[in-house]
């Protein structure tokens, strides 16, 4: 019979195993703001299994470059039409039409893109 200290010891490492596990590491869909023809646009990357997968952006299908790890640049002003105002993620699913299924993510969008612009007269930052 092992003991406490073995068993907390072997916790200890089942716990660290798992926490620095892959899928912990945010192998979502990621986003940034980057320039393009349409003037500002939300670099959307990811990963699918198969290339022949669809992906979508809010229900709507996207084509994108890449194969297994695809990238797309989607227009800031085409996302305002396809988001709720003040939208702080938007929803990435790819379709696997082959094996029929579907895997969907949320990707956080960067800070303030869906939201209005205020002109600020002073803003006040202090130290606690």
């Amino acid at each position: 019979m092992p003991t406490p200290a073995k068993q907390i010891l072997a916790l200890g490492a089942v716990l660290a195993a798992a926490l620095a596990s892959p899928a912990s590491a945010g192998d979502g869909p990621k986003t940034r703001l980057v320039d393009c023809e349409a003037g500002s646009c939300l670099l959307v990357t990811g990963r699918r299994a198969h290339t022949a997968s669809t992906v979508t952006i809010n229900g709507h299908a996207v084509s994108v470059e890449g194969a297994r790890k695809w990238r797309v640049r989607l227009p800031v002003e085409t996302l305002r039409k396809w988001s709720v105002p003040y939208a702080r993620t938007i929803t990435v699913s790819v379709i696997d039409a082959r094996m029929r299924a579907e895997s969907s993510a949320e990707a956080d969008l960067p800070i303030g893109l869906l939201g209005h612009v205020e002109n600020l007269a002073m803003l006040v930052v202090r130290v606690k």
